[in-house]
């Protein structure tokens, strides 16, 4: 079909034949003057080449491309959904970590920190600061743990960290929930769910218990070495600390987790025998070793330790008769060359009730480990309680 001058033709055939016949498509504006060519240019439209009229949809439908909005697959809007819920999820992750500990974060600005806690223990530790119905350092220095706890996961891992992080946060322990007796008072930490009693199996610590009943005769020995005739008229030899309470005297290899060199070297039995146990608090603020003395008539009131997570081992070296030992109410004694395992976290008393002929009572004192805490939390208090440098 053809028509007047100024008009465009119509046939049918390939796009070749059209594009020699009758080259670009052409037109006439509604004003009578001679429309411009449209070409593709490979940009905007998308390709390059010639086009006819019947090409006009599918220009129309191309162009509208870049002037509507052009709505996401469904697959793109549920990855969107799930990578929201699980930045939200994170989000609320962070910030309950954070808000878990802004109490005790609060206190423990103000704490003087956990250094001198441990030593605050009973017998062969130091010096006993608080009496049995005192709280103790525990809500002073539960920001200073909670921050060392949370170094120590950043750096390693929470896993296994349950009870521990329990016991940073100052969870219920022993007086502080209804139902529980009072005649366990930790001073300092308080580990939850820890099977507890005033004196442990010997079992729970074999190897370290039979250990130390063998190193015996060289204990003994060491003790003799450095022995005195604690008359208190004399000056305090070297290396014994002074009395906790009148008659009351101790020589300590290991003092709140650190060595003592001088006194390793004058007892080089008892430091071959504390370097083989398996136990042995050797690397935490809690953990002391060494002789104590008792002389007669002198006693150590009722008082608790700063944690349940020790238990502190006796090897009696010279047991007089009159000696009494007191833990959560129940009754025991030593034995010359048997170990006993006493939670001294319980509320405990000691006393020698013998005569000024008998001589003093001498036991050689360590904290082990508890044997229910687990290697991981074991790890996670020696960073936390590390010794200072």
């Amino acid at each position: 079909m053809k028509e007047g001058r100024g008009s465009f033709s119509v046939e049918r055939g390939p796009r070749k034949e059209r594009a020699a016949q009758s080259g670009m498509w052409k037109g006439n504006s509604p004003a009578g003057s001679q429309g411009t060519a449209m070409e593709g240019t490979g940009g905007e439209l998308g390709g390059q080449g010639n086009w006819g009229p019947e090409d006009a949809p599918g220009l129309l439908a191309r162009a509208s491309l870049t002037m509507l909005p052009w709505p996401l697959p469904l697959a793109s809007s549920a990855l969107t959904l799930l990578f929201g819920a699980l930045t939200s999820l994170f989000l609320w992750y962070c910030y309950r970590l954070g808000s878990q500990d802004i109490q005790a974060l609060g206190a423990g600005s103000r704490a003087r920190g956990v250094r001198g806690g441990p030593v605050g223990c009973s017998e062969a530790g130091g010096p006993s600061r608080r009496g049995p119905g005192d709280p103790g350092e525990g809500p002073r220095t539960e920001g200073l743990v909670s921050r060392r706890l949370r170094a120590y996961a950043r750096r390693y891992s929470w896993a296994g960290m349950g009870r521990v992080r329990r016991a940073a946060q100052g969870g219920p322990g022993p007086g502080r929930g209804p139902g529980v007796l009072g005649i366990q008072r930790p001073g300092l930490l308080f580990l939850p769910d820890l099977p507890s009693a005033p004196f442990v199996p010997r079992d729970a610590q074999r190897h370290d218990v039979e250990l130390l009943e063998s190193s015996f005769p060289a204990i003994l020995r060491d003790f003799g070495a450095v022995s005195w005739d604690f008359s208190g008229t004399t000056p305090l030899p070297r290396g014994w600390s002074p009395p906790l309470a009148p008659g009351c005297y101790q020589l300590l290899l290991y003092q709140a987790g650190r060595c003592q060199p001088s006194n390793c070297r004058r007892c080089p039995g008892a430091y071959r025998a504390l370097r083989g146990l398996r136990s042995f608090m050797s690397a935490n603020t809690f953990g002391n070793a060494g002789f104590s003395v008792l002389l007669p008539g002198a006693r150590l009131e009722g008082r608790c330790g700063p944690t349940n997570a020790r238990v502190r081992c006796h090897l009696g070296l010279k047991i007089p008769p009159g000696c009494e030992l007191v833990v959560g109410g129940e009754p025991q004694c030593w034995a010359e060359g048997h170990c006993l395992l006493v939670d001294d976290s319980f509320l405990h008393t000691v006393a020698h009730n013998g005569s000024p002929e008998d001589g003093p009572r001498v036991v050689f004192i360590v904290d082990l480990w508890h044997p229910n805490v687990a290697g991981a939390e074991r790890q996670a208090l020696d960073f936390v309680f590390a010794p200072d440098p």
